[in-house]
């Protein structure tokens, strides 16, 4: 028996399982107030802070360092890297602390890891090591050299996503049809406060619409693509600054600019309860426009597309993922497995370099 402890930072809370295998046997998120993050001026300074209280709940927990073989942290915003189970390595860790890709609380996860495996080796003082590692971080970008040209040398599209989740929900299709991962061509579709789809090409995410910076469907909370002539225009004419204008496209955009809300289940009550046309108009927009993201991708993998799988918080929603399959189910068959385990696949990414199946990369 594997027993992992995995450790999920977020802004204002930190999310601990512990598993034994797959099995999750404990799970805690313990949440932290604005004054207590506020109080810190980086997000690497909170490290300490976050350390003795996950130390603190096991201890509360009643939980043995000694009896953990290996930690696993969220990871962050590291260089471009392909997907994989990493050990936190001097070298990762320095990129974790500096964010090489942005300043976020996922940098931490990698950080938290290391810190905490150590003071697991000092508690067993029999000289074992125990692994620190990240899993499949936001930053995996597998694109194939032909999905990064924008038509500007200066632009070049990059891969922030959801691979974690994306990744771990082909992996659970593939055994459960009794294949593997790196058999198959999917289209996976992730549904949540930001949406990606993605070509997996035989266990790569060979093209993604890039979650983060407007590159695909507008999502709850984020704009996605724009025309590009009304998006100069607009920087130029509104008065705006830069953090403003990112404000505005990343966490102010969709479903937020038109409707005031980023939860998918009010725009349903809008939608159904209070007969909001604009409501049912922009869920319907929501679901025409991930649809076509599907269709590129399905041109992607040149019509060789094994399943379509639905995944993320919205995936629960009946009405997006009934009309998501009425467009395109022609392409491929759909499979729906909502909410994002995050927890399970950090686990499940350590299990399979702790038995083997796969090697730790090097970052």
């Amino acid at each position: 028996m594997i027993k992992s402890l995995i450790i999920n930072p977020g802004s204002t809370s930190t999310k601990i399982g512990i598993f034994e295998d797959e099995t999750q046997v404990f799970d805690k998120t313990l949440r932290h107030s604005s004054e207590e993050i506020g109080q810190f001026p980086t997000i690497f300074s909170q490290m300490d802070f976050r350390k003795n209280i996950i130390l603190e709940a096991l201890k509360e927990a009643g939980e043995d360092l000694k009896s953990f073989d290996v930690i696993v942290g969220r990871g962050g915003l590291v260089k471009p890297i392909e997907g994989g189970t990493y050990e936190v390595t001097d070298v990762l860790a320095k990129d974790l602390e500096i964010g090489v890709q942005g300043q976020h609380a996922s940098n931490l996860g990698g950080l938290l890891a290391r810190e905490v495996s150590s003071e697991v080796e000092a508690a067993r003082a029999d000289g074992v090591k125990v692994p620190a590692f990240i899993v499949d971080p936001v930053a995996v970008d597998e694109m194939q050299p032909l999905a990064r040209y924008t038509g500007l040398p200066e632009i070049r599209r990059t891969a922030i996503s959801h691979p974690l989740n994306q990744k771990a929900i082909a992996r659970r299709y593939a055994k459960e049809h009794g294949t593997s991962y790196d058999q198959l061509n999917l289209i996976v579709v992730h549904l949540g406060g930001g949406v990606s789809v993605g070509a997996h090409e035989k266990g790569k995410i060979i093209d993604v619409f890039n979650a983060l910076d407007g590159d695909g469907t507008f999502s709850p909370e984020r704009t996605g693509r724009v025309p590009s002539g009304q998006l100069i225009r607009m920087c130029f004419e509104s008065g705006l600054t830069e953090k403003e204008v990112m404000k505005k496209f990343v966490g102010g955009g969709g479903f937020n600019a038109y409707l005031g809300t980023n939860d998918m289940r009010e725009v349903d009550r809008l939608a159904d309860e209070e007969h909001n046309a604009l409501a049912a108009e922009v869920r319907d927009a929501f679901i025409y426009c991930i649809c076509k993201d599907v269709g590129a991708q399905a041109a992607v993998l040149k019509g060789k597309v094994d399943q379509i799988l639905l995944t993320g918080g919205i995936a629960y929603d009946k009405y997006v993922t009934e009309h998501i399959k009425e467009r395109v189910s022609f392409i491929a068959p759909v499979s729906v497995y909502p909410g994002e385990d995050e927890l399970l696949a950090l686990a499940q990414g350590a299990i399979r370099v702790m038995t083997g199946e796969e090697e730790a990369k090097v970052y």
